[in-house]
């Protein structure tokens, strides 16, 4: 009986869980947000807003781009690209390491994982932080949103490659981060620059309609790239599977503790990943797949989650434990 049961478990976890490459059939409305706990209902199948796209496309430049440093920790100075003097006279530090954050669908540069991460960075290191703002099309509808990522991340490689060619910033200085459909938008701004950013970083990286999208966060966006997964369990937020470089699963990556709802398991990435900033203290235990994620069985070598470290490297499936508080 204990080993009919045993192997029913197995039976129902292998199909449970998420593999690389399998398709999430998702039903024809979900309820998503990242941005607040009001969660919004999402048709999948609607129409995406074509005009709007189009502008998108043909005016890349909605995108804003807000430098933060040491020296102004609070208050942005804009940087616009093909506008050199506006970089010269500005904070920006080319001989310091470069933090690009990027926020997800329904936010703007208010967003509170934008001030989270930008705080950890800075009170860490000397580092120049840029928060790219996407607001008009984020604050879209989710299929226009999704369908418009790709050309707002090229156009913030466009910009990094005008910061690169004016101000020498190297590209293996430069640490990409994006939360949910933004992770996404870093994925493609690393793409655009042919992988050569040091670290691209993806924070449960949205899910619905990025299963098989050849244009998501993908291990040749940079010269490393990790996902750290919280949501990703079924109709969860997040794409739940093995994406990148190293992967990530805090708890099995499904469901956290001390969360009662999708919105709560999908922002606990970035929380985690704002925490891991400051202390470092996420050990991650390699996994030879993903049922040992799913049944927290992992023997494998072990490697830090998260953290600032510009040259970080390493590749495989790992599941940590947490606790349910700050610092986790």
């Amino acid at each position: 009986m204990k080993t009919l049961l045993y192997l029913c478990l197995v039976v129902y976890t292998a199909t449970a869980v998420h593999l690389k490459d399998v398709e999430v059939k998702y039903p024809h409305y979900i309820n998503l947000s990242d941005n607040d706990e009001v969660m919004q209902t999402v048709d999948l199948e609607e129409q995406p807003d074509i005009e709007l796209l189009e502008d998108i496309f043909r005016n890349p430049d909605n995108n804003r781009y807000l430098l933060y440093t040491r020296d102004n920790p609070l208050v942005a100075q804009t940087l616009q690209i093909n506008n050199t003097l506006g970089v010269y006279f500005s904070k920006f530090n080319a001989w310091k390491p470069t933090v690009v954050i990027v926020h997800g669908w329904l936010s703007d540069r208010n967003t509170e994982v934008n001030i989270a991460l930008t705080d950890a960075f800075l009170r860490k290191s000397d580092v120049n932080v840029i928060v790219m703002e996407w607001r008009r099309l984020a604050l879209s509808g989710y299929v226009t949103a999704t369908s418009g990522v790709p050309a707002v991340g090229r156009r913030l490689g466009q910009f990094l490659e005008f910061l690169h060619r004016v101000t020498g910033a190297p590209f293996e200085s430069m640490h990409l981060i994006g939360y949910s459909l933004g992770a996404h938008v870093v994925g493609n701004a690393g793409r655009e620059l042919e992988g050569k950013v040091a670290r691209v970083t993806g924070l449960d990286p949205a899910g619905p309609l990025w299963n098989l999208n050849k244009d998501r966060l993908s291990s040749s966006d940079g010269i490393y790239v990790e996902a750290i997964h919280t949501d990703g369990g079924v109709l969860g937020q997040g794409i739940g599977s093995a994406i990148a470089d190293a992967d990530f699963f805090p708890n099995g990556g499904t469901s956290q503790p001390g969360c009662l709802t999708s919105f709560c398991h999908h922002k606990r990435a970035w929380e985690l990943f704002a925490s891991s900033v400051t202390y470092d203290h996420f050990l991650g235990r390699e996994c030879s797949n993903m049922l040992q994620v799913s049944l927290n069985t992992c023997r494998g070598k072990i490697f830090k989650m998260g953290n600032g470290d510009i040259s970080k490297r390493g590749s495989g499936l790992y599941r940590l434990n947490t606790d349910r508080r700050y610092p986790f």
